[in-house]
């Protein structure tokens, strides 16, 4: 079976999406925070930008939440920044990636009006100059986080579904 990575930057809706899509599917979901060492997070709640090593253990660590779901299927969010990071997560299994994408001024608003996130706005350019697009060859779509929730969700669904 086929495991949904949900992918984008901070504050794309990552974990509004993916909820409402293991719930559509019926199928466990796994927030990609709960996936890093406390040292990660200590670093981005203080403003520093995660190198590729810091991540290393974390996409390890997707995979194999990936790897372990590969007969019911899932839905687990990840940045998933770049062209590398997302084949690492691949090594898991069968994955496809929805992209939610949108302006740097929508993302930053509403970083700004959530409350309890340890990411600062401040590391959103880091993250937008990381962010590697879905090339041809990836399987998934990119979806435009000015839609509601519900269209993202509906629109990703039938994606998902279609997929050859």
């Amino acid at each position: 079976m086929t495991v949904i990575v949900v992918m984008g930057v901070s504050g794309s809706g990552k974990t509004t999406i993916g909820t409402a899509l293991a719930r559509a599917l019926d199928v466990e979901y796994a927030e990609a925070d709960s996936f890093h060492p406390k040292a990660n997070i200590d670093k981005m709640t203080a403003g520093h930008p995660l190198t590729d090593e810091d991540r290393a253990p974390w996409l390890e660590a997707i995979a194999g939440w990936i790897r372990e779901h590969q007969d019911g299927g899932g839905v687990v969010t990840s940045s998933a920044l770049k062209r590398r990071y997302r084949d690492v997560l691949r090594t898991g299994g069968n994955v496809w990636f929805a992209h939610l994408r949108g302006d740097r001024e929508i993302l930053a608003e509403r970083m700004k009006s959530r409350s309890g996130h340890f990411m600062p706005v401040s590391l959103l350019d880091s993250q937008l100059a990381d962010l590697e697009p879905l090339e041809p060859d990836e399987a998934g779509a990119v979806f435009d986080i000015r839609e509601t929730p519900a269209a993202i969700t509906d629109a990703a669904l039938t994606a998902f579904r279609e997929r050859s």
